[in-house]
């Protein structure tokens, strides 16, 4: 473990939170994880699913947690089911937990084999009294997907060997109570925003002419991996020239050249929380007279965007208001006019030649994190603030973003102490 243990206080409650909104006469499962392959005999690195470890903490393979909460014996309300030690394993992928190990991180008392599972949860789909099975499964508004999860190959199972049982889904559930982060939660994304700091600035008095997109990657990896992080919270744009108009570009492999801009979005993983943090740099030490004017037009819609955010307010409805703050700046930067305006059909606005992609998306336990985008901006929920202006015939695209919580008069910028003035950012990589 990379991170200072958790208080396995913020599991414990997390699962009460659960439990509460469960229908009586209920059980809900959840699953981590697969391995993924690469091929050969060869692994991707583990990525836990993030409900599992929002209820357990747990960070491991092969895991399963099951709750029957209105089940007559106390110790088998809570059961966490793990992969077996033994001294093969040990040999070969090192250790893994034991039981007592796992009630310290999870705060879950009871925990067996999964020799034990296929046995005991037999027992508590007949003997329990449970009418309501949940399962939990991805419907993030993002998903497309390819692959088929533990979760999912269980659904199948599940629902085959108990034809008669209600099924019921957990995923709404998870996605309304992970949308409202926990103190704990917000100390550790309070600390995801710091090391990314660290990397940010490390980065400002690295870049120069010549060096190659992948270095200032390196100097990133390097920077989060010394503070603790298992590395970036997603994979790094790092965009210079012409690349930087590209919202997803993920090369990072061309020469950053005099006079160009490079667009640095990049964060750091913090115990299985992340950052999300998007700079523009000048790659000579210094903004031209032009990229400093679309520069200080995108902060002052993403300040007036923070603004904007509020409890109770639903994000399309304040997204649509910073497509006006941008509106006002690209005329003011004479991308487009008014008369531009006149003339544009609903769906077809003229700021959308240079501004085409949302403004926010919720941050947590995974970068574009669960919640609905339909509902209100609620108290606690954490959220990225990225206006930006692409103008590809001039090679300069240009991302400011920031990750603040909503309060109940206003945001706190988790971001507040990274460098985002021109001036301060020419500063610091002139004082090399």
């Amino acid at each position: 473990m990379r991170y200072v243990p958790i208080d396995p206080a913020l599991f414990i409650n997390n699962r009460k939170r659960l439990i509460k909104e469960l229908k009586p006469a209920s059980l809900a499962l959840l699953n981590s994880n697969d391995i993924m392959p690469t091929t050969a005999d060869g692994t991707m690195p583990f990525k836990q699913n993030s409900d599992l470890f929002y209820l357990t903490g747990i960070h491991q393979e092969e895991s399963i947690l099951l709750l029957c909460p209105g089940f007559c014996e106390e110790g088998k309300r809570e059961i966490l089911f793990l992969r077996e030690p033994n001294e093969h394993l040990e040999k070969w992928h090192g250790h893994k937990l034991t039981k007592a190990e796992a009630t310290a991180i999870s705060g879950i008392k009871t925990v067996m084999w999964l020799s034990d599972f296929e046995g005991m949860f037999h027992h508590l789909m007949v003997m329990s009294g449970s009418e309501n099975v949940y399962l939990n499964s991805n419907e993030h508004y993002r998903a497309e997907v390819v692959v088929e999860t533990r979760d999912a190959r269980f659904i199948k199972w599940c629902q085959a060997r108990y034809p008669l049982h209600t099924y019921q889904r957990l995923a709404p559930i998870l996605a309304k109570l992970r949308t409202i982060k926990q103190p704990q939660e917000l100390k550790l994304m309070q600390r995801a925003c710091d090391i990314t700091e660290s990397a940010f600035r490390r980065v400002l008095n690295f870049v120069k002419p010549g060096v190659m997109e992948y270095e200032v990657e390196a100097e990133y990896t390097h920077e989060f991996l010394r503070n603790g992080s298992r590395g970036h919270a997603y994979t790094p744009i790092i965009a210079s020239g012409k690349n930087n108009v590209i919202l997803h570009y993920i090369d990072n492999d061309q020469r950053c050249a005099k006079g160009d801009l490079l667009l640095l979005d990049a964060g750091a993983e913090y115990a299985n929380y992340n950052a999300d943090l998007t700079r523009t740099i000048p790659v000579s030490g210094r903004f031209t007279k032009r990229q400093k004017d679309v520069y200080n037009a995108v902060l002052r819609v993403q300040r007036k965007a923070m603004k904007l955010m509020s409890a109770g307010m639903v994000y399309f409805d304040y997204h649509r208001e910073v497509e006006k703050l941008m509106q006002s700046e690209l005329i003011g930067l004479k991308l487009i006019s008014k008369s531009d305006l006149k003339n544009q059909k609903p769906g077809q606005e003229a700021f959308r030649k240079y501004y085409y992609h949302g403004t926010s998306h919720m941050l947590g336990l995974d970068v574009h994190d669960l919640g609905n985008m339909h509902a209100t901006m609620a108290v606690g929920s954490v959220w990225t603030v990225e206006p930006g202006i692409y103008i590809k015939e001039e090679g300069i695209g240009i991302r400011l973003e920031n990750n603040v919580v909503i309060r109940k008069n206003g945001v706190d910028d988790l971001m507040k102490n990274i460098p985002i003035e021109a001036e301060e950012i020419e500063e610091i990589m002139n004082s090399k």
